[in-house]
């Protein structure tokens, strides 16, 4: 968008135009967030992601009706204010990560890896984990990662030296590998006490709906999030029931039975884009961030990044389930003013695909028909 003014962009913010949003609030924040990242080590640290940062700074202005970028030194250009001001937002964010997390030498994403140390002399699991990294990624480097931390024990800084790659790669790799591999390997061959009741271990690793037990056509299968195993049953219908099951464009009206389902965020702040809709005729209310509301249900979006977002909607397609003579219209959640793709939220809703009384966005079908 060339030759955009500061006052352009603030209208936009504040008429929650969401290309606007996207191209400026987001863009801006990105330029901030790797300057910061540079010197802080961000993404390595557990909150400190993107979305999480630039998302609590879009709510602290939302709360505000966005006066703080209006009251600026009029001398002093949109970016570079809002660069100071997602700064302040990250020098919070990094105080309550040094006093939740530096005072513990152990966090929570490496219970899984203590907890198959501890194990290994009994059961040989440290070898069997190795073995299935390796089988899963028949990747060179992956096999060194898995047999060097698991078997031989090294720290990840070590690993970084004989691989010859950076500290930062290396923890990628071992985020990548205890995600989509070790855990459910471990869950799956030695069960779930290793959480001592623990139901989620960390944001990075897995959502909290990643062990919860759910039935499909009667068969107990564990849902995992995106890569793993999928029952069959689960794979999408014929197109004639699709084609009945796609959330309509423009929805000014709801149908006795019809619910309209909304990205919204934990403070239910409903300012703007499907939200504010859906205070205004759905009954939805301020403060409320979560769950059924009139006819309207809130998927929280505006937390984090998309894994943040998944529990919440793995807990919507629970609660439709319930109610199958309800019909629930799902709009294209996160994908306005959150800063998502559809690409990034469309596989968050593929658990929905059997339950007939949900409809998705026909963006939401066309990216999970080419999964």
């Amino acid at each position: 968008m060339p030759n955009v003014s500061d006052d352009m962009i603030l209208d936009g913010f504040r008429s929650f135009d969401s290309e606007i949003t996207k191209d400026y609030f987001y863009g801006y924040c990105r330029r901030a967030y790797a300057v910061l990242d540079n010197k802080y080590d961000l993404h390595n640290k557990v909150g400190m992601d993107f979305y999480s940062l630039a998302h609590e700074y879009y709510l602290q202005l939302l709360s505000h009706n966005f006066q703080p970028l209006l009251d600026r030194p009029k001398q002093m250009k949109l970016s570079a204010f809002m660069f100071k001001g997602f700064w302040f937002v990250t020098m919070d964010a990094l105080k309550a990560y040094k006093k939740e997390f530096e005072t513990s030498k152990t966090s929570d994403i490496d219970v899984v890896l203590q907890y198959v140390r501890s194990t290994d002399k009994e059961e040989g699991m440290l070898e069997q984990v190795a073995e299935a990294v390796s089988k899963h990624y028949n990747d060179l480097t992956m096999t060194h990662l898995a047999w060097d931390i698991f078997v031989l024990g090294f720290k990840q800084n070590e690993v970084s030296v004989e691989l010859g790659l950076t500290p930062s790669a290396v923890n990628q790799r071992y985020k990548k590998m205890m995600n989509e591999v070790v855990t459910p390997f471990v869950i799956e061959n030695y069960g779930m006490g290793i959480f001592s009741g623990k139901m989620a271990v960390c944001q990075e690793m897995a959502s909290p709906a990643m062990f919860e037990e759910e039935t499909v056509s009667g068969t107990g299968i564990y849902a995992f999030p995106d890569g793993f195993e999928i029952h069959s049953s689960c794979l999408i219908q014929s197109e004639d029931k699709k084609s009945k099951r796609i959330t309509p464009e423009i929805i000014a009206t709801l149908q006795p039975g019809e619910i309209f389902v909304f990205g919204s965020n934990l403070r239910g702040i409903h300012a703007g884009g499907a939200a504010h809709m859906a205070y205004q005729r759905f009954g939805a209310e301020m403060g409320n961030g979560v769950g059924i509301q009139g006819q309207s249900y809130a998927i929280p979006t505006m937390q984090g990044g998309v894994e943040t977002i998944q529990p919440y909607v793995d807990e919507f397609i629970a609660y439709a389930s319930q109610y199958p003579e309800k019909r629930f219209l799902v709009t294209p959640i996160g994908c306005g003013i959150a800063g998502f793709e559809e690409e990034d939220i469309a596989p968050l809703f593929e658990s929905a695909i059997n339950v007939e009384n949900i409809s998705l966005p026909e963006s939401f079908w066309d990216i999970l028909d080419n999964r």
